[in-house]
Parts: structure tokens; sequence; C-alpha cells
């Protein structure tokens, strides 16, 4: 389930709890993310040997878009004595503080970077490079953010204001303000649910969803297979006469560097679409 829209904002601070060593000017040397966005903000643009410690789901290709790179580094339990153990000089989170790990740390300080989820593009090359400063690699950040965008350019809108709707399991429709909206307006798709007027996570019918006849229907590539109540639903026959679209939920959970998969993903398969008269 995607989280709720939520602004944009930054904090680099310490949990205010216990003294701390100065940090200087000095990268950070020994990392821990405790959000699985902000593991993928880590592994592209820190050294390894900065990363200390990513979530248990870091290496879950079906959660991250980068759990390849992931491989081989430590994973957190659900005890705060991991990170009592690395003794971090950065932690990363959405937001860090609010962490059930860093909450348990009573009695500590630590150096912490606190993001929000990313709902756009711009979003995204916020994040970037607030992630890059902070490990010291700004640099990276800004490559990074360049090849997006030149990738990005060459993408063309085949969608043609046609409708679509990225439909989840249990009949969740995702509406505007979402980084899945940004997606379909850069491939040139109406995203259903603002037709509908619906707010940014909404539950909609099959019969409903009929009714509206969308032009695509997106689905997570992980319901291709009925598991479940949640997931026969959008099995129903009703629904196979519309055009559907797949998008690994890896790609769009989080923002960053994934969005460009995403995007590409998006356009290619409406374009496919088209072709065939769809």
């Amino acid at each position: 389930m995607k989280p709720p829209v939520k602004s944009l904002v930054f904090a680099l601070c310490c949990t205010a709890l216990a003294p701390v060593t100065a940090q200087g000017d000095a990268p950070p040397r020994r990392i821990v993310s405790v959000n699985l966005c902000t593991d993928q903000y880590l592994l592209a643009l820190a050294d390894r040997s900065q990363i200390a410690a990513l979530t248990s789901n870091a290496d879950k290709p079906e959660m991250s878009a980068a759990a390849a790179q992931a491989h081989g580094l430590r994973l957190l339990g659900q005890s705060a004595e991991d990170v009592l153990d690395i003794a971090p000089d950065l932690i990363i989170g959405m937001p860090a503080r609010s962490s059930a790990l860093v909450a348990a740390l009573k009695g500590q300080q630590y150096r912490t970077l606190d993001m929000h989820w990313a709902d756009s593009l711009d979003d995204i090359k916020a994040q970037i490079r607030a992630v890059a400063s902070a490990v010291g690699h700004p640099d990276r950040g800004e490559s990074l953010i360049a090849r997006m965008e030149h990738d990005l350019a060459a993408l063309p809108k085949p969608g043609h204001g046609r409708v679509a709707a990225y439909y989840q399991r249990r009949g969740f429709l995702t509406g505007t303000g979402t980084l899945v909206d940004d997606l379909m307006r850069r491939a040139g798709l109406v995203n259903l649910a603002a037709r509908l007027h619906k707010p940014a996570l909404s539950q909609i019918s099959i019969e409903s969803m009929i009714a509206a006849q969308p032009d695509f229907i997106i689905v997570e590539t992980e319901t291709d297979r009925v598991t479940d109540q949640g997931t026969e639903m959008l099995h129903h026959p009703a629904l196979e006469h519309i055009a559907r679209i797949h998008i690994p939920q890896a790609w769009t959970v989080c923002g960053g560097p994934a969005y460009v998969q995403a995007a590409r993903s998006l356009v290619a398969q409406v374009a496919a679409a088209k072709s065939s008269g769809h």
C-alpha cells in the first residue's frame, strides 16, 4: 500500500538525548538506513564502505529496486541493539527520528537525516541532493540527476490523453499528487482518479471501474497471480477487455533512481498497446 501524500521536508540534526562527538566536515563513515527508500538512495550515492547497515528488506527484489546492490551488506534486525552495536555517525530515514529503532535508543544521540515521501520527480531530485550532500558526495548527486533527466527527456508521451487507472489489491485506486500520477502524466496519460475526483488513495468497486471504462489498468506485477481475495478482484472477467500495464511495486513504492525504469516501462507498454490497437 502506498503511503499518504506528504510534503517534502528534510532535516539534518541530532536526536536530543545525550552528548555527541563533533562530526566536523568529514563525511560519515558508518551510515545506517532505517527505511526501504533511503536504502536505495544510499546504495546509489554513498561509498559501499560508508554503509554500515540497511533495512531487512533491502535485498528483497520484490520490495527494493536496488536489491542486487544490497547483497553482502549488513541488514538490520528488529532490535535497537543492532544500531547500538554499529554506533553510526549518521542515520537516514523517512523520517529517521520517528523510526521505532531510533525511538528505542533512549539515552543515545545520533546525527540523523529526516526525509519524507517523494511524490514527483522534483521531490526525487531534492532527495538525491540531500542524501548526496549528507554522505559527502554532492557531485554524485548532480551526476545522477543529470543522467535521469537525459534519459527521461528521450521518452515520448504515447498516452495522448487516454485514461489509466492504477488499480491495487482490494480495489485501491491511486490518485493525484502521487508518484504514480506523476509517472502517468509523463507518459501522456490522464489519471482516472482525477476524472472521478478521488483523493490520493481511495477504493473503487469493480462495477465502478467497468462504468468508468479507462483505456488502461495499471497493476503491480506481484498481483499477476491470484493469491488471495485482494488480488482475485483484479482478475475479474469483466475487466479482461481493458488493456493492462504491469509495473513492479519495487519501482514505484519509493522515489529514487528507479523512477526512470518505471517511466521507460510505462511508456513502452502504452506505445505497444497503441500499436496493437488497444
